[in-house]
């Protein structure tokens, strides 16, 4: 893992995410751009654009946010985009080659009672790239134990599951698999190929509708540091995916980071 992304918001919790996103990097050696993005504006009533006011703005934020923050030796870029938040987002990973986006659950100041705002909700739903989203005021530690937990474990894509490969790899982390039998189960979604056998330590098989609520069922005995789910069109954040924002009650499983992974298919 060489590239993080840390897109910033207003939130009042960003200066302390900002800290858990260069700690956990330099554990990898990697470097963290810092983003912002935003959108092109004309001022009402005249022709005058006002993005370069807002880039201006915009970078000065940025600087003097992570001047406040600890370095501590690690790379730190700054970089605003003016544009669509998903299409930027999607764009600008490629062009930076980036392993891994460290979301806060909300990016602006909105209500307590929410878990995942808009802004992280759009890019967990609507993108494939890998995402670690780690809870408002949440203080770096190693990662001690992790749970995967997937309702088929077949594996089509190259590479898939390399953020988890490498997460585990650095921490020399336990990696639990919990393996949800819905109504829809095949035989062959619980087959798991060598490379991912080979990582797990302990299985557990849960027969529940959907995995969302296995997990919530199955979480506490586990006590990860770090839960992992999958991207599915109607995965694990289905349930709560009608719209961008999840809230903290349907979500109490909230107190851990969560890695959700590009789609395995």
């Amino acid at each position: 893992m060489k590239t993080i992304l840390v897109p910033v918001g207003s939130s009042k919790n960003a200066k302390s995410h900002l800290q858990y996103a260069i700690d956990f990097a330099r554990a990898f050696g990697a470097k963290v751009y810092v983003v912002q993005i935003y959108n092109v504006y004309t001022k009402a009533g005249t022709m005058i654009k006002i993005d370069h006011i807002l880039q201006r703005e915009s970078m000065a934020f940025l600087e003097s946010h992570i001047a406040s923050i600890d370095k501590k030796g690690v790379e730190v870029i700054a970089k605003t985009f003016k544009g669509d938040l998903i299409d930027t987002i999607e764009g600008v990973c490629k062009s930076l080659e980036v392993d891994l986006i460290i979301l806060e659950p909300r990016t602006n100041s909105i209500k307590e009672e929410v878990y995942l705002g808009k802004t992280s909700g759009k890019i967990v739903k609507r993108t494939q790239i890998p995402a670690l989203i780690v809870p408002e005021g949440y203080q770096y530690k190693p990662i001690v134990k992790i749970l995967l937990a997937l309702k088929s474990a077949i594996i089509k894509k190259n590479d898939v599951l390399q953020p988890l490969i490498d997460i585990k790899n650095q921490f020399k982390a336990v990696l639990n698999i919990l393996l949800v039998k819905t109504p829809y189960h095949k035989k062959e979604d619980f087959e798991l190929n060598n490379q991912l056998e080979a990582m797990i330590t302990n299985s557990t098989i849960a027969e529940r509708p959907t995995t969302f609520q296995a997990v919530l069922e199955h979480y506490q005995s586990n006590n990860p540091d770090l839960l992992c789910v999958v991207r599915r069109k109607r995965g694990f954040f289905s349930k709560l995916w009608e719209k961008d924002t999840i809230l903290k009650k349907d979500f109490h499983a909230n107190k851990m980071p969560v890695l959700v992974l590009s789609g395995l298919k």
